[in-house]
């Protein structure tokens, strides 16, 4: 046999593709990760906790649920939309000061603390339970955001209000922005006035805030003139996060689902290109696959086929052996 005719040989027996599948099996077992350019992401995500965002005006798995579990769940459900190498960070706001309780840190390799540090975040941290927004909360999470460094962007998730309240004319007077820290503005809520839910420091309910038990909004500085003043109920102040977020340069979502937040975490505005580990072993295993179908598939197909041919066919007759001079 030539040597052309047992490379042929060899081919045709497909051996050594079990030979190249063990190569491609060890290989994946041993490749370390590859560094490939991608985008990223780092936030810092607020969540507010105040009593108002107790108030259940939402809806989650089609039963009522309070804008605070609502938020979380969105969150939790979007925060698997991020790609390897981007990182989260979860601080909370009431009064009007954020703690940040989970610095950003890489969401892949942390997934799972992650969720559980947002399943534990709940009323039961308020401090205090008055707020102020934006000179209180949104002003400190900017700080923090911008003393992480590292292109971290804030998310802060609110129903924007405030308690007491602004009155009309009462703009913001802090310098709010920060040069190089941007970031969404997340509103959450119904558009109806809801009562608001009264929780002792262990978080058991106590009824409902009533007028008499907040500071409502002087008669006189009421607009339009006249109208009444219900700080009692609560709904989403939507056109003012969308204001406030304007006026310092952030982006303004209300959030209705997981795919609200997961479509500002993923803006191109704040995406950053840079190399991350990334895992392809994948790409050897599958290789390694694809050889192993080719080298079998052909032996299994045959005996099917060779039946096919025999039950498709006639019997060939048999060859009388008359004709040789036999009787």
């Amino acid at each position: 046999m030539t040597r052309r005719a047992r490379l042929r040989h060899f081919a045709a027996t497909r051996h050594w593709a079990l030979a190249a599948a063990l190569a491609l099996l060890a290989a994946s077992l041993v490749l370390p990760p590859v560094p490939l350019s991608r985008d990223t992401f780092s936030y810092l995500v607020t969540l507010d906790i105040t009593q108002s965002m107790d108030t259940e005006d939402v809806t989650l798995d089609g039963a009522p649920a309070s804008r605070l579990a609502f938020a979380k769940a969105s969150m939790r459900e979007a925060l698997a939309s991020l790609p390897c190498g981007s990182k989260i960070g979860w601080s909370i706001f009431t009064g009007q000061s954020t703690l940040v309780l989970v610095p950003p840190i890489e969401v892949c390799r942390n997934f799972d603390a992650l969720i559980a540090s947002l399943e534990g975040i709940d009323g039961r941290m308020r401090w205090t339970n008055w707020s102020r927004i934006a000179e209180g909360g949104v002003y400190s999470a900017v700080r923090v955001a911008h003393e992480i460094g590292q292109g971290t962007a804030v998310v802060f998730v609110t129903d924007g209000q405030e308690a007491p309240p602004l009155l009309p004319s009462n703009a913001p007077e802090r310098d709010i922005a920060v040069p190089g820290v941007g970031g969404w503005l997340i509103g959450v809520g119904g558009d109806e006035p809801a009562p608001i839910p009264r929780t002792d420091e262990n978080g058991d309910r106590r009824g409902y805030w009533s007028a008499s038990d907040v500071v409502q909004i002087p008669p006189a500085a009421r607009e339009p003139a006249g109208s009444e003043s219900h700080e009692e109920l609560s709904a989403l102040r939507g056109q003012y996060l969308a204001n406030l977020a304007a006026r310092i340069g952030f982006g303004y979502r209300r959030l209705l689902g997981p795919a609200s937040i997961a479509e500002a975490l993923g803006n191109a505005r704040y995406a950053r290109r840079m190399a991350v580990p990334t895992d392809v072993r994948w790409i050897p295993a599958l290789l390694a696959l694809a050889l192993l179908a080719w080298r079998y598939l052909p032996a299994l197909r045959r005996p099917r086929r060779a039946r096919a041919i025999r039950e498709f066919l006639p019997a060939a007759p048999v060859a009388s052996e008359t004709r040789n001079g036999l009787p």
